[in-house]
């Protein structure tokens, strides 16, 4: 369905790319969950230097752990607590440079250095967030943050 091997130099074009990719793989399956399942595995495959990406999806006012690649994880998250609350809360990405420095960070590996959470909003409504961890501090840019948020606006349209 895809080859890794034409990813290039630019990370613009390489996220371009991972997106037509997550279309061919989500827009003829109606199931959320395998829809989740291989955006979560696709986007391990597709980024360097993470430890863990997935999804925490809203259920009853709160965030439960949905599908993801990496190490077992928190289960739930109350809105507006960690990160992944905080973006939830605010419907709006948050992007971290030093986990530690975050207040009232939720430390689920503590081999986690810098996070990118990004909400999957639906028409203004709130189905959860994509979370992506990973070992080495400032890892995620203005443009990982622009083309994540895309990668998730594309997904949504599918869930």
């Amino acid at each position: 369905m895809f080859n890794v091997q034409s990813y290039s130099d630019s990370k613009e074009k390489n996220y371009e790319l991972v997106i037509k990719q997550l279309k061919a793989l989500v827009e003829d399956e109606p199931n959320r969950i395998a829809n989740l399942s291989n955006a979560a595995a696709l986007l391990n495959q597709f980024l360097d230097r993470i430890n863990w990406v997935g999804f925490y999806l809203m259920d009853d006012k709160e965030l439960v752990l949905g599908p993801f690649q990496g190490l077992p994880a928190c289960v739930r998250i109350p809105i507006g607590k960690g990160v992944c609350g905080t973006s939830a809360g605010n419907k709006e990405t948050v992007r971290v440079e030093d986990v530690h420095q975050f207040p009232g960070h939720i430390a689920c590996d503590a081999a986690s250095q810098s996070e990118i959470v990004v909400p999957l909003l639906l028409d203004g409504e709130l189905l959860g967030v994509l979370d992506i961890d990973s070992p080495e501090k400032d890892r995620f840019n203005e443009k990982d943050q622009e083309m994540l948020e895309k990668f998730v606006q594309t997904l949504v349209q599918y869930l």
